[in-house]
């Protein structure tokens, strides 16, 4: 990053940034939040290749990777997905109708906090002109990483759950609620 602690991105930039120089580099931990997620493919060499295979590959190098997603990905997804089945334990997937937010934490030392869904026109994949405007900012500073670690790990531990006005919709807050008692 620039400067070292803050630094704006938008457009292309979210994805070379994010996806092509910081996650593929995660040594322990990866958080990811999108509220929408598509069949997603990235560059690799001269080829472009499903985000779902840096994912698998960073699950077999032993990377702790969580997913927070609103709604369930569509059918092409899916099929990636079933052809990674090292993701299947590689990653821990939790569905919550609410979560808006655009997140990737890397390590506990980088995050990208923005308005980008982890799509092809959201973080920048695509063409330039079938991508979405987008912006951002990645992270370095030890007090926003942690207040952004923080909204994610209440999340995903379900402290929003009880008073949630969607816990009708979601499949997780019966076994959240299970968990508690």
């Amino acid at each position: 990053m620039a400067s070292g602690k803050i630094e704006f991105v938008s457009d292309r930039a979210v994805y070379e940034k994010v996806l092509q120089d910081k996650v593929p580099k995660a040594e322990s931990f990866l958080w990811l939040g999108t509220s929408d997620m598509k069949d997603l493919h990235v560059h690799a060499g001269k080829r472009m290749v499903p985000f779902l295979k840096v994912l698998a590959d960073l699950a077999r190098r032993n990377v702790s990777i969580r997913l927070l997603h609103a709604k369930e990905p569509g059918t092409r997804f899916q099929q990636d997905f079933d052809r990674y089945p090292i993701l299947i334990e590689g990653t821990e997937r939790m569905l919550c109708p609410r979560v808006h937010f655009k997140m990737v934490i890397v390590d506990g030392r980088f995050g990208y906090c923005g308005s980008a869904n982890l799509t092809g026109a959201g973080m920048g994949a695509k063409s330039e002109n079938r991508r979405n405007f987008e912006s951002g900012f990645l992270v370095s500073d030890g007090a926003l990483l942690e207040a952004m670690m923080g909204q994610f790990d209440r999340v995903w531990r379900g402290d929003c759950c009880i008073a949630c006005g969607r816990k009708d919709f979601c499949s997780q807050f019966q076994e959240i609620l299970a968990l508690r008692r």
